[in-house]
């Protein structure tokens, strides 16, 4: 038996296909740092961030210009990094209500569990010249899943029963499986020539490898509705939505409401030249680096998308901003040093899926300060923050993807094993500002509705230095 339902009342047909085109969107893993880069590349920044100015063997990265100031010889430092964060998303949109106990806000959870982000340095130094070399996780290094799927994901299914209700369908509920998993890993390999141009002042070139290694899996199944048709459902029971469109000779709206799947990876790579430099002069320390703008492309492995959006082979925009830190360290004393910092991301610069670059006001700004005290030959104890605002607008903000204003502390500290051997613990925290996204159509729906973002953010690291 055909049932007619009138098509002005059925734009959720369009976007029920397009739920999942919201996957390959930039997904933020970055725990310390900007939109997709990671500045924690040491337990040494974890117990104090300001690390700009550093002449340790954490400049490896942070200030390789400032290597020239270590020891002859080879030294190492390895480092582990466990990070954990949740993300919380309170969506509020009518039509929840009818899968939610007829409240219209639902809460959607994702979690990042990441036991192992592991770093290693490198540096030899003879007379006025230093080799380093660095592997690391650049950016990313999580996996991000969201056990009940998304507001994005949702939206348009929960559009079904206020569409039967206009076509004299009585229905009160839906329901559907939804879910969604996603993984993003840049992996790097940096080498750097430094050299000390005079006794105050150095300069250092480098370039990093950056590969690329993403993936996302998610589906929507299992659509069920409750409308009460004569013939069809006359008990109102809930049933299952391809179903009863089939069985009411509707098969576009079948199709529409058919399970959707996608399992896609997605690898590419590209470099990131950077120069540095540094000055030195009666316990002051100075310094600069700056890294380009890694230009990535990165192409699609797809083996499950019965959406037909991302074809297999096709390559999406995935760039690393150009990023500028500028440093300060003072040593007040013999055993007690300040520091100071300034990062900027030039984000609005990089490409990005879907031009999402367009919608950041120049990039991501943080301010860090810190400070460092040897209590004896043995221990030395450090703390530090860093505050963050970050350059997106109300237009990049999504579900899948979103940048918050926070601030962040750091503390730990080292214990020297021997005189060539260090022991360092640390613990790194985040604390986000909450962001409230408010839109008249609630992800392309006729309706208005709201998303507030959130997260949490914390970090342990342990690693060990080691000269020779």
């Amino acid at each position: 038996m055909d049932v007619h339902i009138n098509n002005s009342n059925s734009n959720f047909m369009k976007k029920i296909p397009l739920l999942l085109t919201i996957m390959l969107f930039s997904i933020s893993f970055t725990f310390a740092g900007g939109l997709l880069t990671n500045t924690n590349q040491s337990v040494h920044f974890l117990r104090n961030p300001a690390r700009d100015a550093s002449t340790a063997i954490e400049a490896v990265y942070a200030n390789p210009a400032g290597l020239t100031f270590l020891s002859e010889g080879f030294h190492m430092s390895l480092t582990n990094q466990s990070a954990f964060q949740t993300r919380t998303i309170n969506s509020t949109f009518a039509p929840f209500s009818a899968n939610n106990e007829g409240i219209a806000t639902k809460t959607f959870n994702g979690e990042t569990n990441a036991p192992i982000i592991p770093t290693v340095l490198l540096a030899y130094k003879k007379n006025d010249f230093v080799l380093s070399a660095m592997l690391a996780v650049i950016g990313g290094g999580g996996k991000v899943t969201f056990d009940k799927g998304l507001g994005s994901f949702e939206s348009g299914v929960s559009m079904l029963p206020l569409l039967l209700n206009a076509n004299h369908l009585p229905t009160t509920a839906y329901s559907l499986n939804s879910a969604f998993e996603g993984s993003q890993y840049i992996f790097g390999l940096q080498l750097n020539g430094s050299y000390k141009l005079t006794e105050a002042l150095s300069a250092a070139v480098g370039v990093r490898l950056n590969m690329v290694s993403n993936g996302y899996v998610g589906h929507i199944n299992d659509i069920m509705i409750n409308p009460q048709h004569p013939l069809l459902n006359p008990s109102a029971d809930m049933i299952s939505a391809p179903l009863f469109f089939t069985r009411a000779g509707m098969t576009t709206y079948a199709a529409a409401t058919a399970n959707k799947q996608l399992d896609c990876t997605q690898s590419g790579l590209g470099f990131s030249p950077n120069v540095s430099i540094n000055y030195h002069l009666c316990g002051l320390n100075l310094a600069a680096k700056y890294e380009f703008k890694s230009v990535i492309d990165v192409k699609n492995k797809t083996s499950v998308d019965n959406t037909g959006m991302y074809p297999d082979g096709v390559k999406t925009p995935n760039d690393i901003p150009a990023y500028l830190t500028v440093g300060a360290e003072y040593d007040i004393m013999d055993k007690w040093s300040v520091s100071g910092g300034y990062h900027h991301f030039f984000d609005s610069d990089a490409r990005m899926a879907n031009n999402k670059q367009q919608y950041i006001n120049g990039g991501i700004n943080e301010y860090l300060l810190g400070t460092e005290y040897k209590i004896n030959n043995v221990f030395l104890v450090s703390a530090g923050g860093q505050l963050t605002k970050t350059g997106v607008t109300d237009a990049y903000q999504s579900d899948m993807s979103y940048s918050l204003d926070s601030y962040s502390i750091g503390f730990g500290g080292a214990i020297n094993i021997t005189s060539d051997l260090r022991l360092n613990v640390a613990y790194f925290f985040t604390k986000y500002t909450p962001w409230t996204k408010e839109s008249v159509s609630y992800n392309g729906q006729p309706l208005a509705g709201k998303d507030v973002y959130d997260r949490t953010n914390k970090v342990f690291g342990i690693g060990l230095d080691y000269n020779f």
